[in-house]
């Protein structure tokens, strides 16, 4: 376990911060190198597992909700120094995630195909795309688990193990990639069924890993199956902070299925450019992001303990790291957005849809990262509904416009970007009102010096990194 609550701000975010967007890096890297091989079979092709991946944000939406109740409320006990109780979160935590695991394989055989239906601008892009979900529904399934070992290791303020799982996962699902799309040393190509092949086998190892760790290595919170037996308090407890979280990335999936659709009309080849851009847009976002993943366990752990004032430190130090960050990638997208984009299409018409939107929608970038670390604050203080709201009023403000302009002769692609420019400005700014009201009524009417009554249970535990 790591403490939190004492010493410089900034170097605990600059030391969790590198190994987690390392790993996500990683991620998104492994998602552009199975594009890149999914490319050479066609538009259709890399149209299908692009709309077929935004289910992923649905399911994330899911991972989410146990996520982030896990980090939160294992951090604030971390900081009241409660190891029953971050044991306890931990593990129900764990049951739920094997829940959701078997609704999500259940759900992907009977919802991929009406999904790609709602999406998909052709019928070769439906079948690309129903293919690739049924492959690649099992790693949706397994990380949920993973999803929460990871969360109770950052919690206690361990990235480092979660991070080499991650990168070791992602080599095996780039090794495979070839092989099973392309068919490379076996000649039998199984094209995007190949791609969720992959993501399903290196997500399997990485469960396997991850659970040599806890089980050899880690020590405040574990597997401990007398805490397997479902307690209804605790699942109110992880839900009443997770879900309002999940529903944000609920809320992501709807706002991009809106793009998806509004798009359709301008063929695959700017749908497929879409998914591109989406996807390199994820990836100069992963610092920024990173940051604000480091900067909730810190505020968690802080507020927990009664530090207020370090909670608010927390959000300052985040906020400025989070904008210099993106800042530099802003002006990168738009002096040289072909050094992000490299070569993942040889259509022309599909990789200028891709940089059309990255230049644009990278304006994006510095309030995007102002919402990152003001939701990653949410997460600490124990109260998701603000993020909620925030991105409920995006999604209003983006789609009801969008789907209209659409229906309109003079309608033109740029339009879509515009719009999004604008409206994640605006939830950048309702985003820190509500932060500012947050701490008005969390943190301004009790004194630093105030504890949890709560007393450590146990021995002072090792610490380490």
């Amino acid at each position: 376990m790591k403490d939190l609550t004492h010493g410089s701000i900034v170097s605990h975010i600059l030391a969790m911060a590198p190994p987690i967007v390392v790993g996500m890096i990683t991620i998104m890297i492994c998602q552009l190198v199975d594009l890149y091989f999914v490319a050479g079979l066609g538009d259709a092709a890399v149209a299908g597992v692009a709309a077929a991946g935004n289910a992923g944000f649905l399911i994330n939406g899911f991972m989410q909700v146990l996520g982030v109740g896990s980090v939160a409320l294992i951090a604030q006990a971390v900081g009241r120094k409660d190891p029953l109780d971050a044991n306890l979160v931990f593990n129900q935590a764990i049951v739920l995630s094997v829940l959701c695991g078997l609704l999500t394989l259940v759900a992907g055989a009977m919802l991929s195909r009406p999904y790609m239906r709602a999406v998909a601008a052709d019928q070769a892009t439906i079948e690309a795309g129903t293919t690739y979900l049924l492959w690649f529904m099992p790693a949706l399934a397994l990380q949920f688990i993973t999803q929460v070992m990871g969360s109770g290791l950052r919690a206690t303020g361990i990235v480092r193990p979660s991070m080499l799982v991650q990168v070791l996962a992602v080599l095996i699902n780039i090794a495979l990639a070839p092989v099973l799309i392309a068919g490379w040393g076996t000649g039998h190509p199984l094209g995007v069924a190949g791609a969720g092949l992959a993501s399903s086998i290196a997500v399997l190892v990485a469960v396997v890993m991850l659970f040599v760790y806890f089980h050899m290595l880690e020590r405040y919170v574990g597997f401990d199956s007398a805490q397997w037996r479902p307690q209804l308090l605790v699942w109110k407890r992880i839900l009443d902070v997770g879900l309002p979280a999940g529903g944000e990335f609920a809320i992501i999936f709807a706002w991009m299925g809106v793009i998806y659709y509004v798009l359709r009309d301008f063929g695959p080849a700017a749908q497929a450019g879409f998914g591109i851009g989406t996807r390199v847009l994820g990836l100069i976002q992963m610092p920024a992001l990173a940051v604000a993943l480091a900067a909730g366990p810190i505020a968690g752990q802080n507020f927990g303990a009664g530090n207020f004032a370090r909670v608010r430190e927390t959000f300052v130090k985040a906020a400025a790291l989070a904008t210099i960050v993106m800042g530099a990638f802003t002006i990168l997208a738009q002096c040289k957005p072909e050094w992000l984009l490299g070569n993942f299409s040889n259509d022309r018409e599909t990789m200028g849809v891709a940089a059309m939107f990255l230049q644009f929608v990278s304006l994006n970038l510095v309030a995007q990262g102002l919402v990152f670390t003001c939701n990653c604050m949410f997460q600490g203080l124990g109260n998701t509904r603000p993020v909620l709201v925030s991105s409920a009023t995006r999604l209003l403000t983006y789609a009801v416009p969008v789907v209209w302009l659409s229906t309109q002769s003079g309608f033109r692609i740029e339009h879509v970007w515009y719009l999004s420019i604008a409206t994640t400005t605006l939830q950048a700014t309702l985003s820190l009102w509500l932060l500012r009201r947050e701490f008005g009524k969390r943190l301004e009417h009790e004194p630093d010096d105030v504890r949890s009554p709560v007393k450590a249970t146990s021995p002072t535990l090792r610490e380490h990194a």
